[in-house]
């Protein structure tokens, strides 16, 4: 802002008077058209004259060169060797600056006289600043952009100098646009808001520089909290120590409490045993109320279902009586539309008819005279056949609109029957394009086995693995599915599927840092959600003992799998529990294994068909098949599930085209139909024409008769008089009819579309009826499945009781013998070990059984092993390290917190400036204001400028003298071309005197004035100058004979141009 050095016009007086700064002279040697001038400058006020094309502009073009104006900004040129004459290599320009006074520029290096010298080759420029000598000062552009800011001399501010297309653009452009851009840049209000928005840019790129810097600390901090983990976790290495001894000592008593657990419940099964004949018939009986009950709630829900079924008829009967009436209500529209239209031909024909009767009024004389009583006997047979035609004419057209409404109910018909098998084709063709995709997977599958656990993404995220495998310790394995095999075929492949499914996509890395590189490889690949997991590489193999596994004949989901990567096994053993998860054929059979055998190591068993049982204490559960399971991503071949899948689309596809042809054969017969109705349509309304004709006919007969029959022609004109008067009063009431019609034909519409709208809310409801229906048939399915499961069961309590019961009785009392041998043995061997008493003291088993304890054990052993191993360091390392990290974080966040803490500092200055820059444009507003009424108040005409900074507009108006006795201001547009040349004028002179410079030029400023103007207009401008007090330099190509000679004004004429 301090650049624009704006100042009240009181300041800017002749009593200011400094030399220092104004040009002296320029030289100009192979510029432009010059090959070598020089011209010597006044003081005051110079003119430069001469004809076009002499060299004039090129003055101020050289002055803007020898100030550091780029080629560009000249308006002349693109480059500057463009500025070299036509035939030379180099150009130079000569400026001498006075340096005199108290505002000189370094006047001990300088002198009185700085010199500016510019040369202009080929390929190069150069900028030399000379002292009054001549001798070489600096060539440094830094040294003349100081020298430029000393005196302020702006050469690109419009108000500094005013080239050809400055002045074309400003003084002659009644563009408000136009104006305003010349305001902004002659204030320097653009360079200030230019400053501004570039320091705004900037502080927003600092801002999201100290962002990144604050989001640098997060993995530091996160490696902290590791790092506070692993001494957490080095703590408690002792702890496990101790817990490993004691869980040794538990586990040697545990097996003697075992025994006596099995005692007892050997004791608790034998007397169960023996009280079994009537607890079986116990479970006989309540199996048999359960079957009852089974039985009513199906009874129940078939009623509920016909009751549904029922509702969903009537759905389905009102849909249809909607859609019905739909027809109906449409069909009554365009019948009242038809009728609309008859009753118009109707009143154009009874008008006809008047005019008729008009016609037969002036022959009616002559026609009673020529009639005999033989015509009249003819008239009267005549009579009778028209009535006749009309009777028969009346019957066609009522069988010919019975015919058109059953067609129509027909059409309506048609048109709901083809709806519906669009719908099915639909629905098929959305199982069909499933079927595709199954199809499409599973090919995929074939040839890449790795597609089966992720598809494109898991080829994609091992290509990013691929890229980015130098980042990762140890490179990550998988997707586990891929290094897993079935053995002995594919039978197991379901099973296995929905027992391991959810870890045959996932990955496995060794640490964590692998992990977030992995998650970042999956970002990468667009694979979300993806399964890591974290295990020790270095972990050797499990070994999986027998007492381990289910005591049980049929297979677990381990023994079925084969792989060769031994971390791969670890993982499904200890993530997975693969080794306890029993895999059975079908329903019974799982059932029988998971509930009814207490079988150790057991946790999970899978049938076949899907189903997944388990127990956890007194409560079984067993969750039904998933629909949506994928299943045989394990098989090694999919042929049988691709030809499975190729039958069912082939299906699906006949079957959908079949539905097409329904649909065609449908379509072709209701084509028919509409142009049948078509047809019948035109006949009726071609009867009802005839029906007309004929009626009309009639009536004309008689009229005819009647009046041939008449007294004498005076009656007969009566009559027919009279008869126009009843056809006028039948127009009236046709006319009242058509209005009644009309309202007819909105209300049918409005019904219509209401009809409609009630239509599509009742399909709307009808879906959730349906979807209901669909619930009610499956919950009848699954009572019946459980009526079937309760009848099994109670034909299994009536074989435990016919068949089992003595034999399991001698069983385990064999067994609780061989229990009790056991049970010395074991207490022998912990004795041993440890005394009983000191297992008390430690709280006894805690109710754990020995394979707890031991998998317990092993896995206490496994980590502390493997804690032993991850730490080589010491934790008194890890703690100083601790501390170091933690110092480093806290510096960190105190220089960001303090780099945030300036930049909002900074963001409050920038507001500051911002609103400075606002008031001060709006003091120059008033200011260029104030300036431009005084200039204009030296001729006795007032003014106001509108400066709109929103709009970017500038608008001059005037109030000329003779405007006096009025209140409104003129534009200047409706000025004469003088008066709006000194009113531009004027704001020209108020924006300079707004401005200091040591210099100011104006190139063709009064080209399109007229003689008068250009009089006023140099006379203010000489008044101004000489007023204003710095060195004025004027370019026209005009005769300034008019302008008045002094003392400070020098006129200089440029050689004419060689022809």
């Amino acid at each position: 802002m301090a650049d624009s050095r704006a100042f009240p016009g009181s300041l800017c007086t002749s009593l200011r008077r400094s030399s220092a700064g104004t040009i002296r002279r320029i030289r100009l040697e192979n510029f432009m058209c010059h090959s070598n001038v020089q011209i010597e400058f006044g003081e005051w006020v110079n003119f430069i004259t001469g004809q076009n094309g002499s060299g004039k502009s090129a003055i101020l073009t050289a002055l803007c060169v020898a100030f550091g104006c780029r080629a560009k900004g000249t308006q002349r040129a693109s480059t500057l060797k463009d500025f070299i004459k036509t035939g030379c290599s180099y150009s130079i320009v000569y400026v001498e600056i006075k340096n005199e006074g108290e505002d000189a520029f370094k006047p001990e290096i300088f002198g009185d006289t700085i010199i500016v010298e510019r040369r202009i080759s080929e390929s190069t420029s150069s900028t030399v600043l000379k002292d009054h000598q001549g001798r070489k000062v600096s060539s440094r552009k830094d040294d003349l952009r100081e020298i430029v800011e000393h005196f302020n001399i702006d050469v690109e501010n419009p108000c500094v100098i005013m080239s050809q297309d400055k002045s074309r653009e400003f003084l002659h452009s009644g563009n408000d646009k136009d104006k305003f851009k010349f305001f902004y840049k002659a204030t320097l209000l653009q360079q200030v808001n230019d400053l501004l928005k570039t320091i705004s840019e900037h502080l927003k790129s600092a801002n999201a520089l100290v962002h990144e810097l604050e989001e640098s600390i997060k993995p530091m901090q996160r490696e902290l909290d590791e790092l506070q983990g692993k001494i957490k976790n080095m703590e408690h290495v002792e702890e496990i120590s101790q817990r490993v001894q004691q869980l040794k000592k538990k586990l040697a008593w545990s097996w003697v409490y075992d025994v006596d657990k099995q005692l007892e419940e050997q004791r608790a099964k034998i007397g169960k045993l023996k009280d079994r004949i009537p607890a079986c018939q116990a479970k006989i009986d309540q199996q048999l109320s359960a079957v009852e009950e089974l039985r009513e709630q199906i009874s129940k829900k078939k009623a509920q279902i016909a009751c549904m079924m029922e509702k969903t008829s009537e759905v389905r009967r009102m849909k249809d009586e909607l859609r019905q009436t739909l027809s109906l209500a449409t069909k009554e529209k365009l019948e009242l539309e038809e009728e609309y239209g008859r009753k118009g031909n109707q009143i154009h024909k009874m008008m006809k008819h008047v005019r008729f009767l008009e016609q037969q009024i002036q022959d009616i004389h002559e026609q009673h005279a020529k009639y005999t009583q033989a015509e009249e006997s003819e008239i009267e047979e005549k009579l009778k056949g028209l009535q006749y035609e009309v009777d028969a004419a009346n019957s066609s057209l009522g069988s010919l609109k019975e015919e058109e409404s059953a067609l129509l109910e027909s059409v309506n018909k048609g048109s709901s029957e083809i709806s519906r098998i669009a719908d099915e084709i639909e629905d098929i063709e959305r199982k069909r394009r499933e079927i595709e995709n199954s199809i499409r997977e599973l090919n995929q599958h074939q040839t890449n086995k790795v597609t089966a656990f992720g598809g494109d993404r898991v080829i994609n995220l091992l290509r990013a693995i691929e890229r980015h495998q130098e980042r990762f310790k140890k490179p990550p394995i998988g997707p586990i599915g891929a290094h897993l095999t079935l053995v002995n075929g594919d039978t197991w492949a379901s099973a296995v599927e929905n027992a391991i499914g959810r870890l045959l996509n996932a990955f496995i890395v060794s640490n964590h840092k692998d992990a977030l590189v992995l998650r970042g490889c999956a970002r990468e690949a667009n694979y979300s959600h993806l399964q890591i997991v974290i295990y020790d590489f270095a972990r050797p193999r499990l070994d999986i003992r027998p007492n381990m596994l289910p005591q049980t004949n049929h297979p677990t989901t381990l023994s079925v799998l084969q792989t060769e990567n031994h971390i791969v096994f670890n993982v499904l053993v200890d993530m997975g529990d693969a080794e306890r998860q029993v895999l059975v054929r079908d329903y019974e059979n799982g059932k029988a294994v998971a509930f009814e055998k207490r079988i150790p190591n057991l946790k999970e068993v899978y049938t076949l068909d899907g189903y997944k049982m388990f127990s956890r204490g007194s409560v079984q559960t067993t969750l039904p098949p998933n629909k949506k399971q994928r299943s045989g991503r394990l098989c090694s071949s999919f042929d049988d599930q691709i030809k499975d899948l190729q039958r069912d689309a082939s299906n699906v596809k006949e079957e959908a085209q079949q539905r097409r042809r329904r649909k065609r054969d449908a379509e072709e017969s209701l084509q028919g139909l509409q142009e049948y109705l078509q047809s019948v349509k035109r006949r009726r309304l071609n009867a009802e024409r005839i029906l007309l004709s004929k009626k009309l006919a009639l009536k004309d007969v008689k009229n005819a008769y009647a009046a041939e029959a008449s007294a004498s022609p005076a009656s007969n004109v009566d009559e027919l008089h009279q008869e126009i008067s009843k056809v006028h009063e039948e127009v009236q009431e046709k006319k009242m009819l058509l209005e009644t019609l009309q309202v007819r034909m909105n209300e049918a519409e409005v019904k219509a579309n209401e009809l409609k709208v009630s239509f599509e809310n009742l399909c709307e409801s009808a879906k959730g009826e349906i979807d209901a229906f669909d619930k009610a048939e499956n919950d009848l399915i699954k009572l019946e499945q459980a009526l079937l499961d309760e009848e099994a069961k109670k034909t299994h309590y009536e074989g435990l009781m016919n068949n089992r019961v003595v034999s399991l009785i001698k069983e385990a009392e064999a067994h609780y013998q061989e229990l009790e041998k056991n049970r010395v043995e074991s207490c022998r061997k912990a004795s041993i070990i440890c005394p009983e008493s000191e297992i008390e003291a430690l709280g006894g088993c805690d109710g754990s059984t020995p394979e707890q304890l031991s998998a317990q054990l092993t896995r206490l052993n496994q980590r502390l092993q493997h804690e032993s191993q991850r730490y080589s360091e010491s934790i008194d390392d890890l703690r100083m390290l601790y501390e170091e990290k933690e110092c480093k974080i806290s510096k960190k966040q105190k220089t960001y917190k303090a780099f945030r803490e300036k930049l909002d500092a900074c963001e409050k200055a920038l507001n500051l400036r911002w609103k400075k820059f606002l008031r001060n444009a709006s003091l120059l507003k008033r200011q260029l204001t104030w300036q431009f009424n005084g200039h204009l108040g030296k001729k006795g005409i007032s003014g106001q400028i509108n400066v709109d900074f929103d709009g970017k507009t500038l608008s001059v108006e005037v109030k000329m003298p003779q405007d006096a006795s009025s209140s409104s201001v003129r534009d200047t547009r409706g000025l004469s071309g003088g008066e709006r040349s000194f009113s531009t004028l004027c704001f020209a002179l108020a924006l300079h005197e707004m401005t200091e410079a040591p210099f100011r030029a104006m190139d063709e400023f009064d080209v399109f004035m007229d003689a008068v103007s250009r009089k006023i207009s140099l006379d203010t401008l000489v008044d101004f100058a000489v007023a204003q007090g710095s060195q004025w330099i004027f370019i026209t190509p005009h005769d300034i004979s008019m302008v008045k000679q002094g003392e400070r004004v020098r006129k200089q004429q440029m050689a004419a141009p060689r022809s």
